[in-house]
């Protein structure tokens, strides 16, 4: 497979986001840019970005520290909106957060005073997503199961893992049924076997549920291993460097790390992240000069 045929620079990705705004079941960012106040004056830290998540697919976004991947996270939640552009939803304007949309933070997102069937059942009580008791019973143990943690229905969270605390996490947000799924580093904090398993069993409740998801990660295989796509974002102000398609089949194996696909696709983001990262690293030591 050509370069050419994996990657898509800026000027056509934008094309293909501006043809998808109408389009239904998908996540639009449409020529997005986000600016911030500083003491030194206005920061653009979001440029004119565009890109879209397709309906049952997983984009990874890569990208060195700081240059604004959560931010773009953060517009797609409906946690702030951008400065310029707009991000759409169903082909409408995202407004704020909703129920349609859940998010997995790396720092494990579960309430320490409940327990682990409570923090899964606490979404299914909210007026968004209220259920009935015998319903919301049998929501709850159906993600303790598929996540590994019937036998600890009654647990607290500090009784738990880190990776079993993660696992609780995306239970949680997967009990109110979102339509999207958004994963900020949710393994960064885990050991290698143990982020390895998690990879795996994301993988296969992705495939039991067919869920759309948009992940940042600083790791360029675990973004190959997970992804139908991986977004490279620049240093700062973020724009897209390359929108790589995986071309890996599904169900993925841990052995496909092997492959000399995965090998290539590896050394090619890898490249890219690195570049973008030598030129964070410029803008941050000029950053400490100016101070």
């Amino acid at each position: 497979m050509s370069m050419d045929s994996m990657g898509r620079d800026m000027a056509g990705n934008a094309g293909d986001a501006s043809n998808a705004a109408d389009a239904t079941g998908r996540l639009v960012f449409d020529n997005v840019s986000m600016s911030f106040d500083t003491p030194k004056g206005r920061m653009r830290v979001v440029d004119q970005v565009s890109f879209d998540v397709r309906q049952g697919e997983f984009v990874a976004l890569v990208g060195p520290s700081g240059c604004g991947k959560t931010t773009l996270m953060n517009m797609a939640a409906g946690f702030i909106k951008p400065s310029e552009g707009q991000v759409l939803l169903h082909g409408k304007p995202i407004a704020g957060p909703g129920p349609d949309r859940g998010v997995i933070f790396q720092e494990y997102g579960v309430f320490p005073w409940l327990t682990v069937a409570q923090n899964v059942a606490f979404g299914l009580r909210l007026k968004a997503n209220r259920r009935d008791a015998s319903e919301r019973e049998r929501i709850v143990e159906r993600y303790l199961r598929l996540m590994g943690l019937l036998d600890f229905a009654d647990a607290y969270p500090k009784t738990l893992s880190g990776g079993m605390r993660q696992r609780l996490a995306i239970a949680r947000a997967y009990a109110v049924q979102p339509a999207f799924l958004f994963m900020d580093e949710p393994f960064g904090a885990l050991d290698a076997q143990t982020r390895s398993a998690m990879q795996d069993l994301l993988l296969q409740v992705l495939q039991d549920e067919g869920k759309t998801v948009m992940m940042i990660t600083h790791s360029v295989e675990e973004a190959i291993y997970l992804a139908n796509r991986v977004v490279v974002i620049s240093a700062r102000p973020s724009r897209i460097r390359r929108i790589i398609d995986i071309d890996l089949p599904f169900p993925r194996e841990q052995r496909v790390h092997q492959s000399p696909e995965f090998g290539r696709l590896r050394s090619e983001i890898h490249a890219l992240v690195m570049e973008e990262y030598a030129a964070q690293q410029k803008l941050n030591a000029a950053a400490r000069v100016d101070a």
